[in-house]
């Protein structure tokens, strides 16, 4: 039998696959079963079938097998049987499943029998939670998770995985590996909203809107924010906390796809910066902390044209940081500059996973690629203000230009001297 982390990791993807359907199934009108139940299928099929390949008897899969389509039929009998019968499944999958885990005490590791066999009681015990996270889930939500599942499980497995072009750094399923890791943290953002956004306060609004979109959180609170002084205010703190989530997905981004020496030397200018984008919104915040403030819906995060477009634009800042690499010496530093603030005007993501990747062969860039990061930001910043003075009025752009002064003139400071 492979090793425990081996067994653990096929473990937890048929509960993540179990978990995932059974979410679909648990609002789908007279099913029998739902979000427990799916689990608990997948999990006793990966069971028997460890078993079968370690006691080389094809026969326990097929027992398995048999167990769950008895269990099914009688479901379905009884079902027709009585308009309404009071008949649940998940009790009958439990016992199945406890069955094959006591056999694994014996012929498996023992740590994956007592993880399952506690995973078991913990799922069989949190049957309100999970029913109420389900039903505080829309059909919109649902359908953001589904085009998750599309973008990740079935597009990226059949996207080639080679180099194209150029510079050899276009890799179609590099570049869609991308796509699913900024996917993935906004719609992250976007399932704690629905749990705990609707009526965010302030500082969590600016929490939530950055998780998800912190330039989407500025158009809408921009539009908020005409009428009062309140609104303005409120609106700016907003935009300048959802601006600070910038920051946090940088290093995310950095720790998971950039080399070590980059996210290490970034560090320090790219946490000054935070506090210093922190620093007047907190400031402003403790003023109005006790007034509420409301979020304005979020559009959902994992619409497939928005995940090509942005692969798109990442494609086309790499493309273009590896040119100005390339010709560095007909361009000069200013090349990778300009490319990475006509970058960060709209979006960050895109030139911050550039530098990440190209760090990995570049010593160049893991030593200074920090200095593309903090130009994009600031002209981030410039673009976000102007947004916001368009939708929001002057009043609006007066304030952010006033708060956003603050880390822009330590950026500039960090770009000369550090």
């Amino acid at each position: 039998m492979p090793e425990a982390p081996v067994l653990f990791q096929q473990l937890g993807i048929a509960a993540l696959l179990g978990l995932l359907v059974g979410l679909q199934r648990q609002r789908a009108p007279g099913t029998i079963a739902g979000l427990r139940t799916f689990p608990l299928i997948t999990l006793l099929g990966t069971v028997t079938a460890m078993m079968a390949l370690e006691l080389g008897d094809a026969w326990i899969l097929a027992a398995g097998l048999i167990g769950v389509v008895t269990v099914v039929a009688v479901g379905h009998l009884l079902k027709i049987r009585d308009a309404d019968p009071d008949f649940g499944t998940t009790t009958d999958f439990a016992e199945l499943l406890m069955f094959t885990v006591g056999a694994m005490v014996v012929i498996g590791p023992t740590v994956v029998a007592v993880a399952l066999g506690g995973g078991v009681a913990v799922l069989l015990q949190f049957k309100g939670e999970l029913h109420g996270m389900a039903s505080r889930l829309g059909e919109k939500d649902l359908k953001a998770i589904m085009q998750f599942v599309l973008i990740t499980c079935i597009i990226l497995p059949v996207v080639p995985n080679r180099t194209f072009g150029p510079f050899d750094v276009l890799n179609p399923f590099e570049t869609w590996l991308m796509v699913v890791l900024i996917v993935g943290m906004s719609l992250g953002g976007y399932i704690i909203y629905k749990f705990f956004g609707r009526d965010a306060g302030i500082l969590l609004a600016g929490v939530l809107g950055g998780a998800i979109s912190s330039t989407a959180t500025t158009v809408s609170s921009s539009r908020q924010a005409r009428g009062s002084a309140f609104a303005v205010r409120n609106a700016a703190i907003v935009i300048l906390i959802a601006s600070t989530m910038v920051y946090i997905r940088v290093f995310i981004e950095l720790a998971v796809v950039g080399s070590r020496d980059l996210l290490w030397n970034a560090a320090l200018p790219v946490s000054m910066m935070m506090g210093l984008t922190l620093l007047p919104a907190l400031v402003t915040w403790l003023r109005v902390r006790r007034r509420a403030a409301s979020m304005p819906e979020p559009e959902n995060p994992t619409q497939l044209r928005s995940a090509i477009v942005f692969g798109v634009v990442y494609s086309v800042v790499l493309f273009a940081l590896a040119a100005a690499e390339h010709y560095r010496e007909e361009v000069g530093v200013q090349g990778m500059y300009w490319v990475a603030g006509l970058s960060g005007l709209t979006d960050m993501d895109a030139i911050t996973l550039s530098t990440a990747r190209m760090s990995l062969q570049d010593p160049h860039l893991a030593e200074n690629g920090w200095r593309l990061i903090l130009v994009a930001v600031m002209a981030n910043m410039a673009f976000k203000a102007c947004m916001a003075g368009v939708l929001g009025g002057r009043r609006l752009l007066a304030t952010l230009a006033l708060m956003f002064a603050i880390p822009l003139a330590g950026g500039t400071v960090l770009l000369f001297w550090l």
